[in-house]
């Protein structure tokens, strides 16, 4: 059987090298070759995209906002950090990303084991440094410090962390619901598992597709590294996308965003984007595993790439 694979993976290889215009082009690299026919194989492999392990998952054209692909694509399930795709969308739309925000008691209310952009009460940083540092290492911090932010300019007055993370979330399913993201329930900036806060893949995919329509966040959220110079020091996020890092085993070419995503009720999540070839793709997937959310987001924008 292992024999047939890869006769069949080099016959692959064979049939796109002799249907490229560029047969003639000696130059044309090896690595490059590789890749193409991988893609290949992983769609031929994966007929259906059968075995992947996400409960629920789609890919999206983003340009026209049709699904070309979706497996319980309504199905009420734990965003976890895909969140905050949400969260720096009302940030970006109603705050300045060249303002500065001051880090405030908000930073008090970290969890144990949770995700964090290492805030301190009394930092410093602009918005647009605030929302790289919730969306590339996912700082829950940097969502409460975002939501805090945002509160208090709406309302024009200091409020205790509690009060403005139940005003942002206000922000957030009144958002939703203009998006057309109608079942979904938000209570939270971070993601952090709540029973009353859910979304869907198809939902989750809408607001995404919204998000990145913005130049800042589009440009955030494909950063492999961000550099940051706020309160005096130099920070660098890294963005926890494997998608989008060119050393990692899961780089994809041309993925450009978005957010990955965990909590042990929501399992592994990955909202993902690539563009090829001018064709731009929004993947959605949830509650998959450590490894399956890396493979099933592959396959997905794999699908989309070849519809």
């Amino acid at each position: 059987m292992r024999k047939k694979g890869l006769v069949l993976f080099a016959v692959i290889g064979l049939l796109l090298l002799a249907n490229s215009p560029q047969l003639d082009r000696l130059h044309l690299s090896a690595s490059a070759f590789m890749n193409k026919a991988k893609a290949h194989w992983r769609v031929i492999t994966a007929p259906g995209l059968g075995g992947v392990e996400g409960k629920a998952m789609l890919v999206m054209d983003r340009e026209t906002g049709k699904i070309l692909y979706a497996h319980n694509g309504k199905k009420r399930m734990y965003p976890a950090s895909t969140t905050k795709i949400l969260t720096a969308l009302i940030v970006l739309e109603r705050g300045n990303p060249d303002e500065l925000v001051t880090v405030g008691k908000e930073a008090r209310l970290r969890t144990a084991d949770e995700s964090t952009a290492g805030l301190h009460e009394g930092d410093q940083l602009p918005v647009r440094d605030l929302i790289a540092a919730m969306m590339l290492p996912s700082g829950n911090d940097a969502a409460r410090t975002a939501a805090v932010y945002i509160a208090e300019k709406e309302t024009g007055r200091k409020l205790e962390p509690e009060e403005a993370t139940a005003y942002f979330a206000g922000l957030m399913n009144q958002r939703a619901k203009e998006l057309g993201a109608k079942n979904s329930h938000f209570v939270n900036p971070h993601g952090l598992h709540d029973p009353d806060h859910y979304t869907t893949a198809r939902d989750i995919a809408v607001i995404a597709q919204a998000a990145m329509s913005h130049e800042a966040f589009q440009g955030i959220v494909g950063e492999a590294f961000h550099y940051t110079e706020g309160t005096g020091k130099t920070t660098a996020f890294r963005n926890r996308n494997r998608l989008i890092q060119s050393d990692n085993e899961w780089y994809f070419q041309g993925a450009n965003g978005i957010k990955t995503g965990y909590t042990e009720k929501a399992g592994y999540c990955l909202v993902g984007s690539a563009v090829r070839n001018d064709k731009e793709l929004i993947s959605v997937v949830l509650h998959s595993t450590e490894q399956g959310v890396w493979s099933d987001s592959v396959k997905l924008l794999d699908y989309g790439f070849q519809s």
